[in-house]
């Protein structure tokens, strides 16, 4: 991974944190020589990545209140975005995945990739501390925000659902687990917004979030 390195223009003292955070669970499943993956770094990179673009955000926008810089950190560090950084990255090139995942073209799932850029900052923060992992964050992912404001992709659906939904029916949403299917390294869920008992939105997704996103979208266009 010396080529990945230096792309990070950052060497790592321990080269095995690097090469654990591309480890996928179902890799573990199949080689029994492998006892560890990814998720215990993906844990510590996502808060890792939430403190410092809320620090980013915080200093760069210091008249917005919290509200707006809650939906901007949102749309900075949600899965499609670091999907969008890992791929860019080529981060599928060095993922580790069963037979059965790879061939379903796992290395290529946006939420795959976005859980190892995740992993990857959390093995840069063990590795080298907060300020390495931040440069990593300000070179890759930090630049994408002008496009996301250009393109009004800092939008939150449910946020607005919830705006909506409480000024015309005085209700807050709420969002269920309608089904889940397939196993549990690539789980899809379809997720129900509800306003009391009424089903306003369906949607789904790799992840209960982004299906509640989706849930959300289609219930906006049912209230508005």
């Amino acid at each position: 991974m010396k080529d990945l390195q230096k792309k990070f223009a950052y060497e790592f003292k321990n080269p095995a944190l690097l090469e654990m955070a591309f480890v996928h669970r179902s890799f573990v499943n199949e080689n029994r020589g492998v006892s560890e993956h990814n998720e215990r770094l993906e844990f510590l990179g996502d808060a890792v990545l939430e403190l410092i673009t809320t620090e980013f955000l915080f200093k760069k926008f210091p008249a917005k209140p919290e509200g707006e810089l809650t939906v901007l950190r949102s749309a900075l560090v949600k899965g499609e975005t670091l999907a969008e950084v890992a791929a860019e990255l080529n981060f599928g090139k060095y993922l580790k995945l069963s037979k059965g995942e790879a061939r379903s073209g796992g290395a290529e799932k946006p939420y795959l990739l976005a859980n190892v850029f995740e992993a990857v900052i959390g093995a840069v923060y063990l590795d080298g501390g907060f300020g390495k992992a931040e440069k990593i964050i300000e070179k890759f992912l930090l630049p994408k925000l002008s496009r996301i404001i250009a393109e009004g992709g800092q939008f939150d659906a449910k946020s607005e659902f919830q705006e909506l939904a409480q000024e015309k029916l005085a209700i807050t949403p709420e969002y269920k687990v309608l089904s889940a299917s397939g196993p549990d390294h690539a789980k899809i869920f379809e997720m129900g917004a509800f306003v009391g008992k009424d089903l306003f939105g369906r949607g789904k997704g790799a992840s209960k979030q982004a299906a509640e996103q989706k849930a959300a979208e289609e219930a906006l266009k049912k209230l508005k």
